[in-house]
C-alpha cells in the first residue's frame, strides 16, 4: 500500500512499537522473523505508512499477537478518505 500517513497508521505503529519493545527485539529482528524489510518496519512504527492486511497479520503472528491486537483502538474515522473515482458519471 502506499505511504499514507493517518491517525490510524500511527495507533497501529505505536502497537507494533510497543509490542516489539515489550518483547526485546529489534526492528531488524522483526523484519527477520515477520519477513518483510527493515525499512518497511520502521516507516510503519512511525505511522510513515498504512500496511494492508496480509503485512499486518504477519507482523502479528512476528509478534505472537493475534492481527486485531494491532487494531486496538483504531477508528473508520482515523483512516485517510477515499479518493473520488473518476470514471464514475452521475446520472
Amino acid at each position: 500500500m502506499p505511504r499514507v500517513p493517518s491517525p490510524a497508521a500511527a495507533r497501529i505503529g505505536e502497537l507494533i512499537s510497543a509490542e516489539r519493545v515489550r518483547r526485546g527485539i529489534t526492528q531488524d529482528e522483526l523484519a527477520v522473523l515477520s519477513q518483510i524489510d527493515s525499512a518497511n518496519i520502521r516507516g510503519y512504527e512511525k505511522g510513515r505508512s498504512l500496511m494492508n492486511i496480509p503485512t499486518l497479520i504477519r507482523i502479528a503472528d512476528a509478534l505472537r499477537v493475534e492481527p486485531g491486537f494491532l487494531l486496538d483502538g483504531v477508528t473508520v474515522e482515523m483512516l485517510p478518505a477515499p479518493k473520488p473515482d473518476a470514471r464514475r458519471r452521475s446520472a
